[in-house]
């Protein structure tokens, strides 16, 4: 259907806009004063109608303009990268309009309600978002039934609460449908966030370190509650800070016996305490890690589970590495990641902590287990040690060379 030209030469809609636009810039400046608090209310729930009609027009518009291929005139890849320079608004913003208006082009039911001013726009992004996860397949008569289903539900609830409606809309709409197709959406979602699970840290130098992490939302519900319980039976309010405290705590009070083996010692942090700490002097301490803490912070951690002081002399020779036992034993192990720090092989940096105690000269051979016999080798290169195709020769820098045998 062909629009009729106005007077102007322009579209019944291009002269609404201006014309609300004008009548909001004549009134936009006048003071308030006089509007009583029952007036201020209502106005403010009709601006919020207002916003949620110029968005659905917005999304009308932008569907418009990329049938018209808007962006040709000025060379633009996209009609969202054109959209970002006209509006000088970011590309994810102006990607993120011009993806809700391709979906509300395809669900009415949903565009309706926005126009009529009927739900938010984050509402209707909720919504939008919630159909297209949809199974491929679904009826279009259920489509349409969860649109009216969800567009009613947002007269009620905000849009944290459709997300969650949403996630279950076919449980609501179609029992025999939803069921299985939630079954299958949770193996995707648990696969998919499976694979994503990550962690990073960052030190910043001066003493505390930043970290971003992403796991999958069961591990994240249990550690929430865990958090949670132990933060409020410490403290007297829950709060961003005693939550960090509370999982300070929670790293440190892990039972030590519960950790994984590796090469013989459990993956606990060692605290190289000299013994002028223990005798209330002031001297720094290092961790295993090469960390640098204070000598308060080194005294805590001394009765903390977990974590395994070593006790230097003036000499810095080890007075006191714990009881456990093991071949080459724990605090021999232990000692000897103080002392050599990373994996003996020339060019190879893996952290002690990784690493497996080998003896210089194999006990069958005679070797004593003590620390003068030992050396830290990553398991690659511990199994290299052994292979009778290499021939291993240690060096008076301490690090240790193989050579294929010819």
């Amino acid at each position: 259907m062909t629009a009729k030209a106005t007077p102007h030469g322009r579209h019944r809609i291009s002269r609404a806009v201006a014309e609300v636009r004008a009548t909001l810039a004549e009134v936009g400046e006048l003071p308030l004063w006089s509007m009583p608090a029952p007036e201020a209310a209502v106005t403010l729930t009709e601006l919020a109608k207002l916003k949620s009609q110029v968005a659905a027009l917005e999304l009308r518009l932008a569907k418009h303009a990329q049938t018209q291929h808007v962006e040709a005139a000025s060379g633009a890849t996209s009609t969202a990268a054109w959209l970002a320079v006209a509006t000088h608004a970011t590309r994810r913003d102006a990607s993120r309009t011009m993806r809700l208006a391709g979906q509300l082009d395809t669900m009415p039911v949903v565009a309706r309600a926005l126009g009529r001013g009927d739900l938010l726009l984050e509402q209707a992004e909720v919504i939008a978002r919630a159909i297209d996860k949809l199974p491929d397949g679904t009826d279009p008569q259920i489509r349409e039934q969860a649109q009216a289903k969800l567009v009613d539900l947002a007269q009620h609830h905000d849009a944290k609460d459709l997300t969650v409606f949403g996630n279950r809309i076919l449980d609501i709409v179609s029992p025999e449908v939803g069921e299985a197709a939630e079954a299958k959406a949770l193996e995707r979602e648990e696969r998919e966030a499976e694979k994503a699970c990550k962690l990073t840290m960052l030190d910043d130098g001066e003493g505390r370190t930043h970290g971003r992490f992403v796991i999958p939302t069961l591990h994240a519900e249990a550690l929430k509650k865990a958090l949670f319980a132990h933060a409020a039976l410490t403290h007297d309010k829950v709060t961003s800070q005693t939550l960090g405290q509370a999982f300070c705590d929670y790293i440190l009070r892990y039972p030590a016996d519960r950790l994984p083996q590796r090469g013989g010692v459990n993956a606990t942090v060692v605290v190289t305490i000299p013994l002028a700490v223990l005798e209330g002097r002031l001297a720094a301490c290092e961790l295993d890690t090469g960390t640098r803490i204070s000598p308060g912070a080194a005294r805590r951690l001394a009765c903390e589970a977990g974590l395994i002081p070593a006790v230097l002399d003036g000499q810095s020779q080890v007075l006191d590495l714990g009881r456990t036992r093991r071949l080459f034993t724990t605090p021999q192990r232990i000692a000897l990641g103080l002392e050599q720090k990373t994996c003996r092989s020339e060019g190879c940096d893996r952290p002690a902590s990784t690493c497996e105690a080998h003896h210089r000269v194999r006990w069958t051979d005679g070797g004593n287990t003590d620390l003068r016999d030992g050396v830290l080798l990553c398991p690659s290169h511990h199994q290299r040690a052994h292979d009778p195709a290499y021939k291993t020769a240690y060096l008076p820098t301490g690090k240790v060379q193989f050579h294929r045998r010819t």
